[in-house]
């Protein structure tokens, strides 16, 4: 296989590694967005249940601070009751003591149906705060193995696109330039085999002649229907070239 050939597989490795790489670093800023995503809204979901809960909180609070004040009316009423001087005065406190005394047991009632209801709210905030803590720890996590994972990634690409620059400059310039053509065109795969008498990235067959010529290995060609350099029965170089589009997984 001639020279440039074996060039342009090795830069493709190498543009396919590159491509790769790029896409990892691009991806972990966006996995790691989506993780505080699902984080902020189980937050804001915590702080619904404890605003909830101080709501019924609150409520209760108050039920209790007005029944106080009703038992302290009731109180003063009874004193006022004790010196009343006529019947009717009597009557009209009673009926103010029983409707007080009235209200203070529908706040009893509210009370206790309030208490009720904060049991499973007080369980859903200390069970949600338990939660929240360990997806917090496990965001924090992932976001150190981010930046460690982008570190390495971006190392790895400046020794790849160093290695680049060095294949590329000992390429026939010609082909170089037709490389990169094809290489923008149909994203990271400018080379294909033609071993069985067909491209194996568009499945167009070659005309007998053709496939003569590129039996012969002696210049690089291009196939007449995608434009991309043609291979034939690159052995070694192919298997070198798979191994390294895998090796970013």
């Amino acid at each position: 296989m001639i020279e440039d050939l074996v060039l342009a597989l090795r830069l493709q490795a190498l543009d396919r590694k590159i491509a790769a790489l790029d896409a990892e670093i691009a991806t972990l800023p966006k996995h790691i967005a989506e993780i505080e995503k699902r984080l902020e809204a189980h937050t804001r979901r915590l702080e619904a249940d404890r605003g909830a809960l101080a709501a019924n909180q609150r409520e209760r609070k108050k039920l209790e601070g007005d029944n106080q004040l009703h038992e302290q009316k009731i109180s003063k009423l009874r004193e006022q009751m004790a010196a009343a001087k006529t019947n009717e005065h009597y009557k009209a406190f009673q009926n103010e003591i029983a409707y007080i005394e009235a209200e203070i047991r529908k706040s009893e009632d509210k009370i206790l149906a309030l208490m009720e209801q904060s049991e499973p709210l007080d369980k859903n905030v200390k069970a949600a705060e338990i939660s929240l803590k360990a997806e917090q720890q496990q965001v924090e996590a992932a976001k150190v193995q981010a930046r460690e994972r982008t570190a390495i990634d971006k190392k790895e690409l400046a020794e790849h696109a160093t290695e680049r620059k060095t294949v590329a400059a000992q390429m026939e310039p010609k082909l170089l330039t037709e490389y990169e053509r094809v290489r923008k065109k149909t994203k990271n795969t400018p080379i294909a085999d033609a071993t069985d008498g067909r491209c194996n990235a568009c499945q167009m067959g070659l005309r007998p002649q053709f496939f003569q010529d590129l039996r012969r290995q002696d210049k690089v060609m291009f196939c007449e229907s995608c434009s991309r350099i043609l291979t034939y029965n690159p052995v070694v170089d192919v298997v070198a070239d798979t191994a390294a589009t895998q090796q970013i997984a």
